[in-house]
């Protein structure tokens, strides 16, 4: 990690067995007191990756930019949050060969993931949401909200006035 180009914040942690792929080109930051479990993979290659304070990326996760992840987010064990997608609509070329396109994928502040969690490029997860274990989120997550599924849906909701978690009454998102 170059200390020009990236940003480590005081006590944040990467264990020994984290794999950061980080490149001067885009940004990448940690804030203070975060850890990178081991075996966790972090790339910045198509896009800034900015993780905040006292945030938690768990076992095996694996971080693709571009990725503004918030302060105080739970990220559980192998999750996959990529804002990287391949081109695939030329039938002509090879996939592997077509452009990738990027849209960023934001975690704001609280969050936590669920283990093996899926999320897709250009989603926004709302503060202190909670992505089911298993859940592949496509689309933006409102905040105080709870989602789960394929695709992730709306279970409940935090309604401020009675101060109680409420099952949703409609479950898109």
């Amino acid at each position: 990690m170059n200390p020009f180009y990236h940003k480590k914040g005081q006590n944040a942690i990467y264990r020994t067995n984290a794999r950061l792929d980080v490149l001067p080109f885009n940004s990448f930051s940690v804030g203070q007191n975060s850890v990178i479990e081991d075996y966790a993979v972090v790339n910045n290659g198509m896009g800034h990756v900015h993780i905040g304070d006292n945030t938690f990326v768990g076992l095996y996760d694996v971080v693709i930019g571009p990725v503004t992840i918030g302060n105080s987010v739970i990220i559980a064990q192998h999750v996959v949050i990529s804002g990287l997608n391949h081109g695939y609509e030329n039938v002509h070329i090879p996939i592997k060969d077509q452009p990738c396109n990027t849209a960023e994928i934001i975690i704001e502040d609280e969050c936590w993931i669920g283990a093996n969690a899926v999320v897709t490029a250009g989603v926004r997860i709302g503060k202190h949401s909670v992505v089911a274990a298993g859940s592949i989120v496509t689309k933006d997550v409102p905040p105080y909200s709870i989602v789960g599924g394929n695709p992730a849906k709306l279970l409940k909701r935090y309604n401020f006035e009675t101060a109680t978690w409420e099952r949703a009454l409609s479950t898109k998102i």
